[in-house]
């Protein structure tokens, strides 16, 4: 189970509808004991204040509503089941004609950036409130068990004040002398630093401490030439399924870049889809199906009925663990949706590896509005570099003949496919170093739930960029750029996303931290964490 899994299976709630919590912080705990929220606290509750957006609503009365949302002397709450309320009316509307001429532009003169500048102010409340001067517990790497386990408090208070170097820094200077020092394959020096390196590593500490702990187990894998064979013992050593999925949900919950990269791609594929009568989505890895939630949601409150809707889902065999049954589980659950929200929809599961996805198998009807759905997946099949015959472009050509009137790509923003090695453990280091450091916001160091979430969420991905390659290596992520070459040599050309559609998921990000970015670039998205950006999404026709 690898981290494209992962998001999508996290999607998962047992009432047929998305999760989208409300942003969990230090002070956050405080908050429910009390039985409010930090945002409670301030506003009352928008469901008693306004009704929800008829069927046919304009876009207009959308940004007339979350306006009314977000405004800071609002009298609205903003939680967990009304965050999930306004996503899905902003799918609806979209499905929906558009009667006014203009309306997804922005006018930067307007007030729009007010919710913002609270939310910020919001999170850094939520980012001080009830902080304690963070305790650094250290102990060896997690997993080989050759290091015996002890560990020792390190409080920084009590630091000498003549200390002048960082110790983060320390620790991620020494990282990346043992890469350089494999990489040069000076085996004795690289030994004594990874030496060096247990001691300062610890999956409980700093998110340079956590993440140095598996990138050591990636490098000494890759010494020994075990990586393929460590990547596949910790998936086969995954928890039960019950357990991975309630990962997989932690997961979804506390990194919100993953969370609007799938609001992207349903917005694109609503907007594209909106006046059509028949619909077929073709969703490679549906996972558990429940992108498509919101969206049927919003399809069967369309003005004058529901279109027919039909999905094909394609998933690899390996994934039924995870579900915790085949393909016909998401049948079932979407044959539920169909008779709760009266729209007819049909499902076809394809069981089988997307490289191997013929137009045959794909049953394409005339008179039927296609979209493709493509989300973090594309960087698992391989390229030219891993097969000569270049399944990864192969698939896109495929594709782009199918004539679908859109085609969603959600990625992981990152260059670890071609680039040799060194250029790549550094690439992975600052790429999850950014995420590990964003979860440190919303989740505290100590926690069980975190340590559980890195190591059977993100582990085995570190894993496997670090210490494996040729067709072992299955992580082989692309920039925005090398995608849009892809795509366009495929024949296909940019859809750009909705600007106000990203200026909703801008204000809504801003209810986490305020060092959650999001970049609007030619026509696609790119949501990150401070400087670094860490997911694109982009559509095509």
């Amino acid at each position: 189970m690898d981290l494209h899994q992962l998001l999508k299976y996290g999607l998962t709630a047992s009432d047929h509808s998305c999760e989208f919590p409300a942003p969990r912080t230090p002070a956050y705990s405080d908050c429910i004991s009390k039985q409010r929220s930090p945002i409670e606290s301030l506003s009352g509750n928008i469901h008693s204040q306004h009704s929800p957006l008829e069927p046919g609503s304009s876009l207009r009365q959308f940004q007339i509503k979350f306006s009314e949302f977000t405004e800071p002397n609002s009298q609205n709450t903003i939680t967990s089941q009304n965050m999930r309320h306004a996503l899905q009316e902003l799918e609806t509307v979209l499905m929906a004609p558009d009667t006014d001429e203009g309306a997804t532009s922005t006018n930067p003169n307007t007030d729009e950036h007010k919710p913002a500048k609270v939310a910020r102010q919001l999170s850094r409340t939520w980012s001080h409130e009830s902080r304690r001067e963070p305790i650094i517990m250290v102990q060896p790497q997690f997993t080989s068990n050759r290091y015996p386990v002890q560990s020792f408090e390190v409080r920084p208070e009590k630091r000498p004040r003549e200390m002048k170097e960082d110790p983060q820094n320390k620790v991620k200077q020494l990282l990346i002398k043992c890469a350089e020092a494999l990489s040069e394959n000076k085996i004795e020096e690289f030994d004594a630093l990874v030496q060096e390196a247990h001691g300062m590593v610890s999956i409980s500490g700093e998110p340079i401490q956590r993440l140095g702990a598996y990138l050591i187990e990636g490098l000494v894998a890759r010494k020994e030439s075990s990586g393929t064979n460590i990547y596949r013992a910790l998936k086969c050593r995954e928890p039960e399924s019950t357990e991975l999925l309630s990962y997989m949900r932690t997961l979804y919950d506390i990194c919100p870049y993953f969370k609007f990269g799938y609001m992207a791609a349903n917005g694109a594929i609503a907007e594209a889809l909106r006046s059509e009568d028949r619909i077929h989505i073709i969703d490679f890895q549906i996972a558990q199906g429940t992108q498509w939630i919101t969206l049927i949601q919003a399809l069967a409150a369309r003005p004058g009925g529901p279109p027919h809707v039909r999905i094909t889902g394609i998933d690899d065999p390996l994934s039924e663990y995870a579900r915790g049954d085949g393909l016909q589980l998401v049948g079932k659950m979407l044959s539920d949706m169909s008779k709760k929200f009266n729209i007819p929809l049909e499902f076809t599961g394809l069981p089988v590896y997307c490289p191997q996805v013929t137009r045959e198998m794909l049953d394409i009807r005339p008179g039927e509005a296609l979209a493709v759905n493509f989300t973090l997946h594309l960087h698992h099949t391989p390229d030219e570099s891993v097969d000569v015959s270049n399944p990864r472009d192969g698939l896109l050509r495929m594709v782009k003949g199918l004539s679908p009137k859109v085609t969603t790509l959600v990625e992981q923003e990152s260059n670890t496919n071609t680039t040799p090695f060194l250029t790549r453990f550094l690439e992975t280091l600052d790429y999850y170093y950014a995420m590990f450091e964003s979860i440190d916001v919303t989740l505290p160091r100590d926690s069980k739930e975190r340590i559980s979430v890195e190591q059977h969420c993100l582990a085995k991905d570190i894993v496997n960029i670090i210490a494996c390659e040729g067709d072992g290596r299955v992580e082989r992520h692309e920039l925005l750029g090398k995608w849009r070459s892809r795509l366009t040599m495929a024949g296909f050309k940019p859809y750009p996303l909705s600007s106000y559609v990203n200026s909703v998921i801008k204000k809504l990000l801003g209810f986490y931290s305020d060092k959650y970015t999001l970049v609007e670039k030619d026509g696609a998205m790119l949501l990150g964490w401070k400087n670094r950006s860490l997911i694109s999404a982009s559509a095509w026709h």
